[in-house]
């Protein structure tokens, strides 16, 4: 299985023009014809495409460099060049294109399937045909063919997804969307079963499709970078709302849940105005469900819901809740 990759450096260099021809026509009984030289092709551009069927930049080698072709020379008889062959590089649909020596956003890989021109090859030179004038019978030069862009550019993935779950290591994030969804996450019972960012579709009661972000354990100081800090965050910034999952059983739900307020906080204030709800997991373990009801009147918390994805306890009231959420801001 390839490594999950969701930020890469790579080198770009569009196709060099080709260069003009110098050429003199020749033909039987015209032993001194007029110049003919034609001109060079242009360079190829690199385009790129976001393609759904990429989940992640794994494909890309750091700092490769990607290369288009360039165009090819004119000839005699005022015959025009080839132009060289474009490159189309595919991305999974949320790249960012970051131009590595500005820090310049070039684009944002949103739209799906539309060709996005990222470097420009360059013109193919003149031949010296063009130069011809009353002033300039014989033009014994043509041009050489412009040089096509280059540069590194630094691509950046962020998911597109509607609803994100954050929550702390083994809070049941993933057991959820394997539940739900057709995602096929890792489960296990130990920390950071989840090591890197999983997406699930949801179809909702009422037949809207929603897709769902389940991103790794947040730990106490992911910050500062302890446990596998924040790198994973990006991947929730484009979401239309969040689900808080906490284990039933923690010993202070409510420290927790500010615990993981204040970790997001620190990645990105925006992350605390989007719309949420705080998901009691593995309700299974409390058989008495009406204590259950008792637990959250007794919290500090509002939009409180107790699920189980085992047996299927309020997961149905939550895919409820998410369609309200992003209908809301739509």
């Amino acid at each position: 299985m390839p490594k999950f990759t969701d930020t890469i450096t790579i080198r770009l260099k569009a196709g060099q023009g080709g260069p003009g021809s110098v050429a003199f026509h020749r033909e039987k009984y015209i032993a001194k014809g007029g110049p003919d030289g034609g001109d060079g092709g242009d360079g190829g551009n690199i385009y790129f495409v976001a393609d759904r069927s990429r989940t992640n930049l794994s494909s890309f080698f750091k700092d490769r460099l990607y290369a288009a072709k360039r165009g090819m020379h004119g000839e005699g008889r005022n015959k025009h060049g080839a132009d060289g062959s474009d490159l189309i590089l595919k991305v999974p649909p949320g790249t960012e294109i970051i131009r590595e020596d500005t820090g310049e956003l070039i684009s944002d890989m949103v739209d799906e399937d539309v060709p996005v021109l990222i470097a420009k090859g360059g013109r193919g030179g003149k031949g010296n045909a063009f130069f011809k004038s009353s002033t300039m019978q014989i033009p014994r030069f043509a041009q050489p063919g412009e040089e096509g862009d280059a540069f590194s550019i630094v691509l950046n993935l962020k998911l597109i997804a509607d609803v994100g779950i954050v929550g702390l290591p083994n809070a049941g994030k993933s057991t959820f969307l394997k539940a739900v969804t057709n995602a096929k996450p890792k489960i296990g019972s130990y920390p950071f079963t989840t090591l890197i960012p999983n997406i699930g579709v949801v179809k909702s009661p009422r037949g809207h499709e929603y897709k769902i972000a389940d991103i790794p354990g947040i730990i106490e100081g992911a910050h500062q970078g302890s446990g596998l800090g924040l790198s994973f965050l990006r991947h929730i910034e484009r979401v239309n709302c969040l689900l808080y999952f906490i284990d039933i059983e923690s010993e202070d739900i409510e420290y927790t849940y500010k615990l993981l307020r204040s970790e997001l906080s620190s990645y990105s204030e925006e992350l605390l105005e989007k719309p949420f709800r705080v998901v009691l997991t593995k309700a299974d373990l409390v058989p008495d469900k009406s204590f259950i009801q008792d637990m959250i009147s007794d919290l500090s918390l509002e939009n409180i819901i107790a699920i189980s994805s085992l047996d299927g306890y309020n997961t149905d009231t939550v895919l409820k809740e998410i369609e309200t959420m992003v209908t809301d801001e739509e």
